[in-house]
């Protein structure tokens, strides 16, 4: 057996399934900040139109969205996994 393939691979990644698992983690934390950032938005018009309860809703529903997708997406997992996979 000569080996050939069984080292560490030359990208830098530990394999081609952590690499699509950070794109993927990345793709989900942007697509759940653009829709946080709407549902914001939204949320802020219903307030200044006068429909309160709707609009404490959807302010509620787009912090939680922006937490997920900015923090415990984009940071904890796309950040951390690409500076793991560069220090290696």
């Amino acid at each position: 057996m000569s080996g050939v393939g069984l080292g560490t691979p030359m990208n830098g990644f530990g394999s081609l399934a952590d690499l699509l698992g950070l794109l993927l983690a990345a793709a989900a934390g942007a697509l759940l900040t653009v829709v946080g950032a709407l549902t914001e938005n939204a949320g802020i018009a219903d307030l200044l139109a006068g429909q309160s309860v709707f609009g404490l809703w959807e302010v509620g529903m787009g912090a939680l969205l922006l937490y997920v997708g900015v923090y415990m997406l984009g940071y904890r997992q796309v950040w951390f996994g690409l500076r793991a996979a560069m220090s290696e």
